[in-house]
């Protein structure tokens, strides 16, 4: 029994003398229960909501105060005109657009009918039937207050209208996400377990002394990976239009070229872990934990980034996937060409561009 107690002392001091496994044992339940608590919720708050009113009385702007008091949603912009609606919505700044018909306070007290229109983007439809359920539950509300200070039955009829996905298809939400998540595995854990490997098994060192120089020995890592990613995105796309029916409303080639940049991201990305990895499970750990979990949680893949944390909402700024997932949406969803994502598709260019820098930097590190 002393030897056995002796054996189970001395695997503590084995797991304490390891800050890895004592990362893994205390750091990532704790990461993961901040995350996916801050993260999952069933609230929306402020969401942006542009309104168009084309009656400007003071019926419409009581029930748009009441709507923006909420805390639930925020003014994002008003508009002028329908032809405004798709713009706004392409743009991937508002949720929902609010119209009141003409003479809505007018009709209301006339005939005790009025309409309203509710149109949400229902790229995510999960987060457009809470929106929509909250915009109605206020107007339903306003609607019996003005009952009783009237002592006359009110009727405020609301129209609801799914934009881009009017059937409310999971799949048109998941399929962009799984796409980022699928080429990030392929692309950034693939390559940091290559390279890392290379260096544990010492060819690296050869590569690092032969007539290549830094940039060619990464771009001579990179294109086999490159045209894996490219071959997977490929079918993903395919089989998203034949089995799922995903449709792809924007150009095709634009989807493939921001397939091809995110790809070319996450490579580098996995070439820079690579380099400050000393072995391949250091590698794997910082692939898994640092980009897969995040991805997943802190791209709005799943859960709306609007209700998270401001933290998190900053956060969510440096993850790659974040970027890829707006622009993919817009572009198979909504129709948006290159004018209403390119900011998203430069900041994909400035974080390939920053990965490569550091990459390239840290082997010219390792040649002095």
């Amino acid at each position: 029994m002393k030897r056995f107690r002796g054996f189970v002392i001395k695997e503590f001091y084995h797991i304490f003398r390891d800050t890895r496994t004592l990362l893994i044992l205390f750091g990532m339940p704790v990461a993961q229960i901040l995350l996916f608590g801050f993260a999952i919720t069933n609230e929306i708050k402020d969401v942006n909501v542009a309104i168009l009113d084309m009656s400007k009385d003071n019926t419409t702007q009581e029930i748009g105060n009441k709507i923006l008091s909420s805390n639930y949603f925020k003014l994002y912009e008003n508009l002028s005109s329908v032809l405004e609606i798709e713009p706004a919505f392409k743009k991937g700044k508002i949720k929902e657009v609010i119209v009141f018909e003409p003479d809505f306070g007018q009709n209301l007290t006339r005939t005790g009918k009025a309409n309203v229109q509710i149109i949400a983007d229902a790229s995510d439809p999960n987060l457009a039937n809470m929106i929509i359920g909250y915009t109605s539950l206020i107007i339903s509300d306003y609607q019996r207050e003005l009952a009783k200070e009237n002592s006359f039955l009110f009727q405020i009829e609301t129209e609801i209208k799914m934009r881009f996905n009017p059937n409310l298809k999971s799949v048109y939400m998941f399929v962009p996400g799984l796409m980022s998540v699928i080429l990030l595995l392929v692309s950034a854990l693939m390559t940091s377990i290559s390279i890392t490997k290379e260096k544990e098994m010492g060819t690296m060192e050869v590569l690092l002394v032969s007539p290549l120089n830094p940039l060619q020995i990464i771009a001579g890592k990179v294109i086999p990976y490159l045209l894996l990613a490219f071959v997977n995105s490929t079918v993903i796309l395919i089989l998203a239009r034949t089995v799922f029916k995903v449709p792809i409303v924007g150009s095709l080639w634009l989807v493939v070229f921001e397939c091809i940049l995110f790809v070319i991201t996450s490579l580098s990305l996995g070439i820079m872990i690579s380099t400050i990895s000393p072995n391949q499970q250091t590698a794997m750990m910082i692939s898994l934990g640092g980009l897969i979990l995040p991805t997943i949680i802190l791209s709005g893949y799943i859960f709306p980034i609007d209700n998270m944390p401001i933290l998190l909402q900053i956060i969510s700024n440096f993850i790659p996937a974040k970027w890829f997932i707006i622009i993919i949406r817009g572009v198979m969803l909504k129709g948006s060409d290159l004018s209403y994502v390119w900011k998203e598709t430069l900041v994909l260019f400035g974080m390939s561009a920053l990965f490569t820098f550091i990459s390239i930097r840290n082997f010219k590190t390792r040649l002095g």
